[in-house]
């Protein structure tokens, strides 16, 4: 089943992504025409291959940037010149007035175990009424340090990245009395705590705004004819973008590999006759905080979750700068230890040594599913991070560099793809669908 897929069984699917961003906004993401012609698409695919095809529809907090901009200001001595600083509003950040606010910074440092402004004795004896908080990722969430630098007085925060590359992220619902939260690269980050450092006065202007309504969006759903339906093993992948692009790799190529895989199954057994049923999901709104999967999980039954014997997770498939990684399930329970096994050695074509394992860190549609103690498993071409230079001697590409460079940017077309890890994550897909409609782990 799996040895004949090639990357051209992906890329037809990739291609109808890429024009239905084309014919909408330049975007497929959750609630937008560019995502409807997506899902109608992969639901005529589906039901052409015999499967019963559902959707699941559901109403989110559709959000769009309007502005982020962010400037370090001139100390008023010698020459300096404003510094333009590049900014991501966290997804629900909280709105700055147009043309933005200008505030001091103060830099946010952690105590104890926590992270930076994970506690609130972190903001204990620092001045940060009227001021911007500037804090470092790591250990809570962004929702979680935002609400501290608001009960110490901040008018915004800053966080930047605890290693390489830009930061993206959410604040997880919409809140009116959230603050305006921004990422920054690391390298950004420090050089504001330098700029600290040499000046305590040292401002910004920062602006961030974003458009919030509620919209409509819809899973896509099918199932196969056959297979026990108390034995389920589910199959996912993200289908929207985010609006800044296309988001072809990230995810269009999850979906695409889904697809293709979901194809290959009924052909061999169009039928049915494997004694497990395999659900194949396209999930919609994950960039808008993973709401299409944890949808789906929330309307199980009791007995429906008991009878999900797994998900399998396919999130970016395609990535130019590529990875062999397998998400490690030895800290979640036995049988994702022996999925993530099975896909170690089904990505690396036999020999495990090829792949490396990368934690389950909740960015994903897999993380309902864990929650819910449904075991899960997946693969990962790489996203915004770095490609180390044990890596590139062990896959190829270039060290130093992101495994995406279009990671959530308007390049990210089928341009962007490349065949090779297109290929081996989709066989690698191919071939634990195969192996688990027969046989569990």
């Amino acid at each position: 089943m799996a040895a004949g897929l090639t990357a051209a069984d992906t890329f037809r699917h990739l291609d109808a992504f890429q024009a239905a961003a084309e014919a909408a906004d330049g975007h497929r993401a959750a609630g937008s025409r560019g995502h409807e012609i997506s899902a109608r698409h992969a639901a005529r695919v589906l039901t052409g291959a015999g499967l019963r095809v559902g959707y699941e529809r559901f109403t989110f907090p559709y959000r769009e940037t309007l502005a982020e901009r962010l400037t370090l200001l001139p100390t008023g001595e010698g020459n300096e010149a404003e510094r333009h600083i590049p900014v991501r509003a966290m997804a629900y950040t909280g709105a700055t007035a147009p043309g933005g606010l200008t505030a001091a910074l103060t830099p946010v440092t952690a105590h104890g175990t926590g992270g930076a402004g994970c506690a609130a004795e972190d903001f204990a004896g620092l001045e940060l009424t009227g001021r911007v908080a500037l804090l470092e990722r790591g250990e809570c969430t962004y929702a979680e340090k935002q609400a501290n630098a608001a009960s110490a007085g901040a008018v915004a925060a800053l966080v930047y990245n605890s290693e390489a590359g830009e930061l993206a992220g959410t604040l997880g619902d919409p809140d009116p009395s959230a603050l305006p939260v921004g990422g920054l690269t690391r390298e950004d980050g420090l050089a504001l705590l330098a700029a600290v450092a040499e000046n305590p006065a040292a401002a910004v202007r920062l602006e961030l705004r974003e458009l919030v309504e509620d919209r409509e969006t819809f899973n896509v759903i099918a199932d196969t004819p056959g297979g026990d339906p108390a034995t389920t093993v589910v199959v996912g992948a993200h289908l929207d973008s985010v609006a800044e692009g296309p988001g072809i790799n990230d995810n269009a190529s999850g979906a695409a590999a889904v697809l293709a895989t979901a194809l290959a199954l009924a052909e061999h057994e169009p039928a049915g006759e494997h004694p497990h049923r395999v659900r194949f999901a396209l999930w919609s709104a994950e960039e808008m905080g993973l709401r299409g999967a944890e949808h789906h999980v929330a309307r199980l039954t009791p007995a429906e979750r008991e009878a999900t014997a797994l998900y399998l997770n396919l999130d970016m498939a395609g990535s130019p700068n590529h990875g062999l990684f397998v998400h490690d399930g030895a800290g979640a329970d036995e049988r994702s230890a022996a999925v993530a096994d099975d896909l170690a050695a089904f990505l690396g074509d036999g020999d495990a040594s090829r792949t490396s394992a990368v934690p389950f860190n909740g960015r994903s549609d897999y993380a309902p599913f864990l929650e819910a103690g449904i075991p899960a498993g997946g693969t990962f071409a790489g996203g915004d991070g770095l490609k180390t230079a044990e890596e590139a001697a062990l896959w190829g590409g270039t060290a130093g560099e992101p495994y995406d460079p279009c990671y959530h940017r308007a390049c990210d077309t089928v341009e962007n793809i490349s065949t090779e890890a297109l290929a081996a994550h989709t066989r690698a897909l191919a071939r634990a669908v195969g192996r688990y409609a027969w046989h569990l782990p």
